[in-house]
């Protein structure tokens, strides 16, 4: 199923942004420093201290420990930083404000005020502008130099107003990029070195601890832009209008009352606008807004009239996307009472109740929505999924089947049919094995165009327990559906019950109330299992910079690890993750179980038979949540990433895996913007033999998806991880090969990428070599687990002795492929 972005940044344009006359703001051949991840550019490892992040005083912009991890992906922090000399400049700093957010609406970073030592309540008009404002003591504008928590600085002054959009200032990756000091006529002059009024973009790991003063920033780091970045206001005499594409208009060293300066000063008093009229022309602006900035601007409704029912809707979608059901459903719960004429809110009030396990509410509200043509299919998409998480395939598959008759063409409706149809078909199979003679899993999974890893996964954690994979040996139960006492029976009724694997811990793919995670089950039926319980290989993967609450989840967790026997997660960083959720006395109980895709070749002895390879490198690249993957770093990485396919194009051909349908926004974007063609293997369409077989056979893979790297390495493949995503960087610290990794924010990426993967191509035999000596650690680990487990199964070793090789899997037709749930395109 696919779900909403919850990104807390949209995602990012596919190219770079231009404000200057060529068309781009900083000067072209601008050389790049080294890696931004670590000083040598790889992964830092999970190790390793987090990055300092933003004060905790911070609104809207601390993240609690066990999400903050750009230590370990690499990502850049942004902030703006605005010195205020004293409290005459306020009224400044607050259309500056106005203007940052009328002009790009989309964008909402920190903003922090350095200042002499003002009074903390000096402030409060500027908080009701932003909700991302931070005021910090300083002894000058110089300090924004040397501003703790952050990578990327952008330097303004009270007497600017933004008038476009940022983009390409905040894609400037190298040194300190200002408009040169002004000449006598006012114009930029490159020999007069930087203005100490001026913007300025700041990468402060090309400085040292010290920092520089505006003065004397070497010139070695001088990044040159046109002066439309920084527009001096006082060059428009005699009442010259502000020229198109100015980006940011100084009004420095202009008077207070300035003669000929008429379309200047009317460019900047459009944003002389009291706290309503802001709020009320932020609201109207079209296009996309950041949630922070919306939510900020639009809430609290007390003592103003009340908005429109689609911005309603829209505030209610953003605290869906962060977790925050409860908040959605009292927004649209008193929007729509006694409204059944609103489709599309009820259809949203319908999906935040579900994500609430209030499935009853829910069901009504979805009826509602299904009286619009417009929305029945949508709507009856959402009800066959819910019919489908309470066990009741049959009213299931009528809601499909209601959603094909609105509209013939709705594919996820036309998904749940097929699936519920098959499943109604499954369940007339019969299986002759006795329940007490069988394994019960809880995991995901996946099937048709779903994630190709989430296909291969569930056989490889039921291959380390048996031969045979099939219905005759497991009772198959997915996370997503709920626990009901006939669910539990069932689980009671088997040898034992396996949770995993997969990232599980992760609170937005199937959003529920009963557990706060993807295994949807209520504590008190959790504590009512009375078969032996074991977590295999489980990860915690939420994003970096993810926030979420964690109280449901936290309790659940603490129940869960209560109740195991074994509780196993797929890398140490998952495990240390969840050890700071868990009071002391639980801790220790969390133990290392890698993913078991890691170790196919000791799973199945066909994987470790030689064979040919063609002379292929496979590249992956994932688009879920963009924004917190990529943040305002995609132009570069697929400018980077071009000029790696170039360069590895030289000793080998390039080939795009593709895990789902999504990931091909990868070829289309490389084609569009650099004219670069890619053939796509749709790994999404191929059986778990035929993914495996792929990836046996090529050389290398470069991957971003966490199964691009461990099922290519678990069959003797060489990787090498495009890290956006903390669990890449923890596998390859589990590998003790963080130089596997490369951050997508690495400035450096192609020329890293290529370097790497070249020495791969080089001496490959020895690649291998490494993957393979890497691959037995962890099946020593992974035989460890199981011989514990083993006590709880009661079954035979499917390995024999240690070092025998393993029984071959029993096998099995293509028909008895796990056929589970569809994509969700609502």
């Amino acid at each position: 199923m696919t779900h909403p972005d919850p990104s807390t940044t949209p995602d990012p344009a596919s190219a770079p942004g231009s404000v200057a006359a060529s068309g781009s703001v900083a000067t072209p051949g601008s050389a790049s420093a080294p890696g931004s991840v670590a000083a040598s550019g790889s992964v830092a490892t999970p190790g390793s201290a987090p990055a300092p992040g933003p004060p905790a005083s911070a609104p809207g912009s601390a993240t609690e420990a066990a999400d903050d991890r750009r230590a370990v992906t690499g990502k850049r922090r942004i902030a703006f930083a605005v010195y205020v000399a004293d409290a005459g400049e306020l009224p400044g700093l607050r259309a500056l404000l106005r203007s940052l957010a009328l002009s790009d609406p989309a964008l909402c970073e920190d903003v922090v005020v350095l200042h002499p030592g003002l009074p903390d309540d000096a402030f409060d008009a500027a908080r009701r502008l932003h909700p991302r404002l931070i005021p910090r003591p300083a002894g000058g504008r110089d300090d924004v130099f040397r501003l703790d928590g952050y990578d990327t600085v952008v330097a303004l002054t009270p007497a600017m107003v933004v008038l476009g959009r940022l983009d390409a200032l905040l894609g400037l990756r190298t040194g300190v990029a200002a408009v040169p000091r002004p000449g006598p006529d006012g114009a930029p002059d490159p020999r007069g070195g930087l203005p100490d009024d001026g913007l300025m973009v700041i990468q402060r790991q090309d400085l040292g601890p010290a920092g520089p003063t505006a003065k004397d920033v070497p010139e070695g780091l001088l990044v040159p832009l046109d002066s439309r970045a920084d527009f001096r206001a006082r060059r428009l005499h005699d009442d010259l209008p502000v020229p198109k594409g100015v980006v940011v208009l100084n009004f420095a060293g202009v008077p207070a009352a300035p003669a000929g300066l008429a379309p200047a000063r009317a460019a900047r008093d459009r944003f002389e606008l009291g706290d309503e009229e802001f709020r009320a022309a932020y609201l109207a602006l079209p296009g996309a807004k950041h949630p922070d900035l919306l939510l900020h601007l639009a809430l609290p409704y007390p003592g103003r009239p009340r908005p429109p029912i689609d911005l309603v809707r829209q505030l209610a979608e953003i605290h869906r996307g962060r977790g925050r059901h409860d908040e959605a459903v009292a927004l649209l719960g008193e929007a729509v009472a006694d409204r059944p004429d609103l489709p599309r809110c009820h259809e949203t009030l319908g999906v935040c109740l579900m994500a609430l396990s209030r499935y009853e509410e829910a069901e009504t509200h979805l009826l509602l929505a299904t009286a619009s043509p417009d929305f029945a299919p949508r709507a009856f998409g959402q009800l066959a999924r819910l019919a489908w998480l309470l066990g009741r395939t049959e009213d299931a598959r009528g809601y499909a089947l209601a959603g094909l008759e609105a509209d013939p063409t709705d594919a996820n409706c036309r998904a749940w049919y097929a699936r519920t149809t098959q499943l109604a078909a499954a369940s007339r199979k019969p299986v002759s094995a006795r329940p007490d003679e069988q394994l019960a899993h809880v995991a995901l999974f996946a099937d048709g165009e779903e994630n190709a890893g989430d296909k291969v996964l569930p056989e490889a954690v039921r291959a380390c327990f048996t031969s045979d994979t099939g219905p005759e040996a497991w009772h198959q139960q997915h996370a997503h559906l709920l626990v009901d006492d006939a669910s539990l029976e069932r689980l009671n009724a088997r040898r034992a019950v396996i949770v995993g694997g997969g990232g599980l811990f992760l609170p937005d793919t199937a959003p529920n109330g009963n557990s706060g995670w993807q295994w949807n089950i209520p504590d008190d039926v959790l504590a009512r299992i009375t078969a032996p319980l074991a977590v295999f290989a489980v990860g915690y993967n939420v994003f970096d910079g993810q926030r979420y609450r964690r109280e449901r989840f936290a309790a659940s967790l603490r129940a869960l690890v209560e109740r195991s026997a074994f509780f196993g997660l797929r890398n140490h960083g998952s495990v240390a993750r969840v050890r700071e959720l868990l009071p002391a006395s639980l801790r220790e109980r969390v133990r290392y179980q890698p993913c078991p895709t890691t170790v196919a070749r000791h799973l199945d002895p066909r994987l470790d038979e030689p064979g040919p390879r063609e002379d292929t490198v496979l590249i992956n690249c994932a688009y879920d949540r963009a924004g917190l993957r990529f943040g305002h770093d995609y132009g570069h990485f697929l400018a980077e990433m071009a000029a790696a396919v170039r360069a590895v194009s030289a000793s080998a051909e390039v080939r795009y895996a593709a895990h789902m349908p999504a990931d091909e926004r990868f070829v289309d974007d490389l084609r569009r913007e650099h004219g670069l063609r890619l053939p796509v293997e749709p790994l999404y369409l191929l059986s778990n033999d035929g993914i495996r077989d792929l990836y046996r056979r090529t050389r290398l893979v470069i991957g971003m998806r966490g199964h691009a790297g461990m099922i290519p390495f678990g069959c003797g493949t060489p990787v090498v991880s495009l890290v956006s995503h903390p669990k890449l960087a923890y596998f390859l610290a589990d590998i003790e090969r963080p130089d596997w990794g490369v951050s997508v924010h690495e400035r450096d990426l192609g020329a890293r990428l290529a370097e790497r993967a070249l020495a791969v191509l080089a001496d490959h035999p020895a690649a291998v070599a490494d993957v393979h000596d890497r691959q037995q650690r962890l099946w020593s680990v992974t035989r460890d687990n199981l011989a514990r487990l083993r006590e709880l199964t009661g079954l035979p070793d499917p390995f024999g002795e240690p070092g025998a090789g393993p029984v071959v899997p029993v096998p099995r037709p293509a028909a008895e492929d796990h056929v589970t749930r569809p994509r969700d395109r609502a």
